[in-house]
């Protein structure tokens, strides 16, 4: 399957602004001060939990997607 370069940035932007989100995501959870990440020992809550494994799962998938669109812009270039 051939992608158009339009395709391919898109997808490459996806995988970046996936990155960019959930690194936010993630200082913020590990910052978080309301009482849902951490209970009052320090110990992580299930709310933590869970959303920590979101973001593994989301930088996983973003990383994917960001490298499907590299080698769509690379495969673009090649042909011309």
């Amino acid at each position: 399957m051939k992608l158009s370069r339009p395709v391919s940035v898109f997808l490459l932007a996806f995988g970046v602004w996936s990155w960019f989100v959930w690194i936010s995501f993630v200082k913020n959870l590990f910052a978080d001060a309301s009482g849902l990440a951490f209970e009052d020992a320090g110990d992580p809550t299930t709310y933590f939990w869970i959303h920590l494994t979101l973001a593994v799962v989301s930088f996983g998938l973003g990383t994917a997607i960001g490298v499907i669109g590299v080698r769509g812009l690379l495969a673009a270039r090649r042909a011309g």
